[in-house]
């Protein structure tokens, strides 16, 4: 697909604080060159490598290739930079584009000033080159170019995975603030589930916890499920790259278990049971979904690993003693490894004893804590 050879010239980004379980998880892949940073990692290989993360990482939330780098203090200086950085091979003017921007601490100060820029940019040089320029599309874009400013140091992308790779395509509906597949399969890995162990998640929802753990355990991977990528609406999407991609496919289908370990989904709520359990179907996996309350529930036989993301803070109302009621609760589960996700430390205090792990993530933009305890 004609990607570059630099050193590290990919960028998979990630929900903060799960930048660590991203590094370990690509590095597991044998991605070459891996290297985390703040919101993602960075890695080298080629356009294979960058399609794999794409359809193996159950992490990564976008798969970004870097195309251009540079400094820019004025519009009229990122204007010329970027329009010296050739896309035809991607970007042809019967494709659709959009573009996006952050910026940060420097002369450019304005997202939607330098994404304009930085389109107009792009458009006037297919003109020059085929008399002819790609539409905008800011909904369903054929290409989409994100651009990074931070003190004056740009860096023009294209991304690669189009729709964030957290849309796995098996949710179809959901209750109130689900969690998203991507932060799931984050605390799975932090929270030191081995994919052995009964998994449980007594909270469960819409079940992306329990349905993550069951796709995990028998290592089907994400792109299995049916979703479809940026790269593929690329104009260098040729026989070759179709092969390419047809090839990861093949491998990661050859990869799967025949059968995982016990895991179980709870919720007082019918309809979240019903929700989750059209959610498994639609994954492919095989869990135990039951309509019961955390108060009743005695452990698993043998003892196994409870993940579970209760509701907490702004995301959803809950009665007081909330905390305190699970607190006892996971102090009976004798033998059982309990690990919650939480907005505040109210759990924590409530156990009464300090927690073997924690993690600091971010649920959207709600700082949360990652807690895990081995009950004696």
């Amino acid at each position: 697909m004609g990607f570059d050879e630099e050193e590290r010239p990919f960028f998979a980004s990630a929900a903060k604080g799960t930048e660590g379980a991203l590094r370990d998880e690509l590095r597991e892949l044998r991605i070459p060159r891996v290297k985390a940073d703040r919101g993602g990692v960075h890695f080298g290989g080629d356009g294979y490598d960058a399609m794999r993360v794409c359809f193996e990482s159950r992490i990564a939330v976008r798969v970004l290739w870097r195309r251009g780098r540079f400094y820019a203090e004025s519009g009229d200086e990122l204007y010329e930079k970027v329009r010296d950085i050739d896309l035809s091979d991607v970007l042809e003017p019967n494709q659709t584009l959009s573009v996006a921007a952050n910026v940060k601490n420097g002369q450019l100060t304005h997202t939607g000033f330098v994404a304009q820029r930085t389109k107009d940019a792009l458009v006037d040089a297919q003109r020059v080159r085929y008399d002819a320029r790609s539409n905008v599309s800011r909904e369903n874009p054929d290409v989409r170019v994100v651009v990074h400013i931070v003190k004056d140091e740009a860096e023009l992308f294209l991304d690669v995975s189009g729709e964030a790779l957290h849309r796995r395509g098996y949710r179809t509906d959901a209750r109130e603030a689900p969690i998203k597949e991507t932060l799931a399969a984050s605390m799975l890995r932090l929270c030191g589930w081995d994919r052995e162990r009964p998994l449980v998640d007594p909270m469960c929802g819409s079940g992306t916890i329990a349905i993550e753990a069951a796709l995990w355990a028998r290592n089907i991977a994400p792109g299995l499920l049916g979703r479809t990528y940026g790269f593929q609406r690329w104009a260098s999407y040729d026989d070759s790259a179709k092969l390419s991609l047809n090839q990861i496919r093949d491998k990661a289908r050859a990869k799967i278990k025949p059968e995982g370990p016990v895991i179980v989904a709870l919720d007082t709520d019918q309809v979240a049971v019903d929700i989750a359990r059209k959610m498994a179907r639609n994954a492919g996996v095989m869990i135990q979904i039951e309509a019961a309350d955390v108060r009743d529930f005695g452990g698993s036989e043998p003892p196994g690993h409870i993940v579970t993301n209760p509701p907490y803070g702004v995301r959803i109302a809950r009665g007081e003693g909330f905390e305190e009621m699970l607190a006892d609760t996971f102090g009976e589960l004798s033998g059982h490894r309990v690990s919650v996700i939480c907005q505040d430390r109210n759990l924590e205090q409530a156990m009464k004893r300090p927690p073997a792990q924690e993690h600091a993530l971010w649920n959207g933009d709600l700082e949360c804590r990652l807690y895990s305890w081995d009950v004696p």
